[in-house]
């Protein structure tokens, strides 16, 4: 146990920031979950822009590599394009 009363206060700190972490971290897995679901291209576009977003602000947090972030984009625009645009 931390004998300072810096450490227990960085052990309080890192507590606050992991749960914060943790809550953005399970949000935008269901925010790829629901995308790779979807069938519909339009929506699909649009969830992309969001889940994109939030990727790129978990790898400049460092909550998630930079390389996971990329490598989860880039599946998730495949996926996106292999989608049919509804016929206007």
């Amino acid at each position: 146990m931390a004998n300072h009363k810096s450490a227990k206060k960085a052990i309080r700190s890192s507590a606050k920031k992991r749960l914060l972490n943790r809550y953005q971290h399970v949000t935008t897995r269901n925010m790829v979950k629901k995308l790779r679901t979807t069938t519909d291209h339009a929506m699909a576009v649009e969830l992309f822009k969001s889940v994109s977003s939030a990727l790129d602000k978990l790898a400049k947090r460092n909550i998630i590599h930079k390389n996971k972030a990329a490598n989860n984009k880039s599946k998730l625009a495949r996926l996106v394009n292999s989608l049919k645009p509804a016929a206007a």
